[in-house]
């Protein structure tokens, strides 16, 4: 990843969700959509999101747990096609996801797929929370919707849905950093970093920023 997206400010980039057939784009799973939102200046300015033909059956589990049925896909757009448009949506912009190991595996699997190149940084808003909402009840993103009322519809499992409630909760973990460390300047690599942070080097961690900033 360049500097140059490496210091973009934290509340200047694209979140993003998959619902998928599976667990692992190894093993043939794909991707049946796509939600993503803009977020600009701390503001969500833009949305994105679209059902994708994937050319495989989609097993009754993840019909019932999501509720897009291999009907819906099959007059859908193929996942090529939607994945083209995405890629110019994200054009410029950093990514996060929950559990972004996760989305990250079946974007990249679908951006190989259509020969294109992943030049974005990504950050993961579960890893983000259990450092900073520490005395949440879990971090999952139903509980932590609920933990810190959060803007949501409801609705889970559904690829824009998600990637709102994640939106809401990636600004609510910069507000609290800014009102908990008076960190005013997080970029988006300083987010990346402090996903990585063991929990007990937090406290250096915050510090050094802030020195960092200070000079």
């Amino acid at each position: 990843m360049s500097n140059t997206f490496h210091n973009l400010p934290a509340d200047q980039l694209v979140v993003f969700d998959f619902e998928t057939t599976g667990l692992s784009p190894d093993m043939g799973d794909r991707a049946i959509e796509i939600g993503a939102v803009l977020i600009e200046n701390g503001r969500i300015t833009d949305r994105f999101q679209q059902l994708m033909n994937p050319g495989v059956r989609i097993p009754l589990f993840i019909e019932n747990l999501t509720g897009i049925t291999n009907a819906m896909v099959k007059e859908s757009r193929t996942n090529a096609e939607v994945m083209k448009d995405f890629y110019d949506f994200i054009a410029g912009s950093n990514l996060v996801a929950h559990n972004a190991s996760f989305d990250e595996r079946f974007l990249r699997a679908e951006f190989r797929r259509i020969k294109k190149s992943c030049t974005f940084g990504i950050a993961c808003s579960l890893l983000a929370a259990r450092r900073i909402f520490q005395n949440a009840p879990n971090h999952q993103l139903a509980t932590l919707a609920h933990y810190k009322n959060l803007p949501s519809d409801g609705i889970y499992h559904r690829a824009l849905a998600d990637a709102e409630v994640t939106a809401h909760l990636w600004l609510s973990l910069l507000a609290e950093l800014r009102e908990q460390h008076e960190l005013d300047e997080i970029t988006f690599g300083f987010m990346q970093t402090l996903t990585k942070t063991p929990k007990h080097q937090l406290r250096q961690f915050y510090a050094k920023h802030k020195v960092n900033i200070a000079v």
